[in-house]
């Protein structure tokens, strides 16, 4: 809250948290302090005069922390009048950080696309379509419909090799039909090594002629087969077939390396985007037998249950993973992690009755991250000694194959029990507000309640368990127990999704 000059007269305790700066620094300064340099004065000017004018003013900003570092919120500014004339004025601020740097992730890979070569038209126009494609089908036959449309190029297609016999399969084609395309790619796939398996091994393009080949406009046909990986995740090949025996010199090799990753980028992120957003859901479960995968490997040498409990980002697109291990002794977990090259790190976080919780980090290939590869969520991993099972979620709307087979060609063992599609239960900020106060007691409502306002929970406390206590005319013994059950019915309702009453 600042007074009619700007100069700010109240902060609350969330201020440090968003802005980096204490409470104390902040009363007396103008919120310039934070200013960020990226909006103009014509904009501050017009801020300024909408809500000095009376009017509230509603929009987002970008701000700088005490640190330097940016950070965006949506902000309501409002004035507060008295007699008519405008004496104070109060700003509610969200951090919304974390999603604008998710929403500039996805415009960077989307402005990826509009550099891969200025000077050919075609890729220009790939680029624009996959930018404002949203979902893999819309990916697909967008760049098959720039090639085909080409004065270049003839036909174009996407497809997917077979885990059983690697038969290649096109999911997307234009410049032909159906039955042509597939008569192509066989005679294509009379290789041996085919070029889909040379491209797919050696994530790199591969230029053939194509003999015997039945597409109908002319006789002679050279093909690039182009892999389709992102982050050693496989979403099958790019084929662009012409009957210009130079078209290839037109375009540098490394031009369609970065294609094939760039068209699997934007499949990883709209797949990715649509298992988190998506209310029909597939889910798949597995069952994994002697898997050759570091937590299966950890389950069968020690002979125990290992379990996946969370897994969450490092910051440097390494998951870490927290896993649960029963019937096994913390210090043999500790010394079978030391000594594999499979795990970098392991923290042993608690232990309750029989089981261990551990925060690994895991610097080898692993189930875990062949899915998030795949924008897959887990629902339950759990392997004891060598068997386990795996459920896991994935849009409907995304390629299933891809993360099957992704799955069955990595490691054997693996094998695919059930396929169920269902509704995603979506709960609302009110109802997940509603459950969470049904389950506290009035005086667990009441004690957390105290101590929020109190400033139990800033750093430093404003006032200590004793004082708060006092507050409400009880024993400190006893606002601990009631501050305590409130706060593990909180963490129920967040982290497993239900909670007890």
């Amino acid at each position: 809250m600042t007074d009619s000059d700007g100069t700010i007269e109240y902060a609350n305790p969330a201020v440090e948290s968003v802005t980096g700066y204490e409470r104390d620094e902040v009363i007396g300064e103008n919120p310039r302090l934070w200013q960020s340099g990226k909006h103009g004065d014509d904009f501050y000017a017009e801020l300024w005069g909408q809500i000095t004018s009376g009017s509230v003013w509603e929009g987002e900003l970008t701000n700088r922390r005490k640190s330097g570092e940016l950070l965006w919120i949506d902000a309501t500014i409002a004035p507060i009048t008295e007699d008519g004339e405008v004496n104070r004025f109060v700003a509610i601020e969200r951090d919304i950080t974390e999603r604008k740097e998710h929403e500039m992730r996805i415009e960077d890979q989307n402005k990826r696309l509009t550099v891969l070569n200025n000077t050919n038209q075609v890729l220009r126009d790939i680029n624009r379509e996959l930018v404002a494609a949203s979902t893999r089908g819309e990916i697909e036959a967008a760049v098959c419909e720039q090639f085909a449309s080409s004065d270049l190029f003839d036909v174009a297609w996407i497809g997917s090799q077979g885990l059983v016999d690697g038969t290649v399969s096109p999911n997307s084609w234009a410049g032909s039909d159906i039955g042509s395309v597939e008569n192509h790619v066989e005679a294509m796939c009379k290789a041996d090594p085919t070029p889909v398996e040379q491209a797919l091994e050696d994530q790199n393009p591969v230029f053939t002629d194509v003999e015997g080949d039945e597409l109908e406009t002319v006789d002679n046909r050279r093909c690039v087969v182009v892999p389709l990986t992102y982050h050693e995740a496989e979403y099958g090949v790019l084929g662009v077939v012409t009957s210009d025996p130079h078209a290839f010199d037109l375009i540098e090799r490394d031009v369609f390396v970065e294609l094939g990753q760039t068209i699997a980028d934007a499949i990883s992120a709209v797949e990715s985007k649509q298992t988190l957003i998506s209310d029909s859901v597939t889910e798949l479960e597995f069952r994994l037998t002697d898997v050759d995968e570091p937590l299966a490997t950890m389950a069968a040498q020690l002979d125990c249950t290992v379990t996946v409990e969370d897994v969450v980002d490092d910051g440097d697109e390494n998951p870490v993973q927290y896993v649960t291990v029963t019937e096994a002794e913390p210090d043999a977990v500790t010394e079978y992690a030391a000594g594999s090259e499979a795990i970098g790190t392991v923290e042993h976080v608690h232990t309750y009755e029989d089981t261990a919780l551990y925060r690994l980090s895991v610097e080898q290939p692993s189930i875990v991250t062949t899915l998030a590869q795949y924008g897959v969520s887990i629902e339950s991993f759990s392997i004891t000694g060598t068997t386990g099972n795996l459920v896991a979620q994935v849009a409907s709307s995304n390629d299933i194959r891809s993360v099957v087979n992704a799955l069955r060609t990595t490691y054997d063992g693996l094998t695919l029990i059930a396929q169920r599609e269902h509704e995603r239960e979506v709960q609302t900020e009110a109802a997940f507000r509603k459950q969470l106060t049904a389950a506290l007691t009035e005086r667990q409502r009441e004690a957390a309640r105290t101590a929020h306002f109190a400033g139990f929970f800033d750093w430093p406390r404003e006032h200590s368990g004793e004082e708060v206590a006092s507050m409400m005319d009880i024993s400190q013994t006893t606002f601990t127990q009631h501050l305590r059950a409130a706060e593990r019915k909180l963490f129920e309702a967040l982290f497993d999704g239900t909670v007890a009453t």
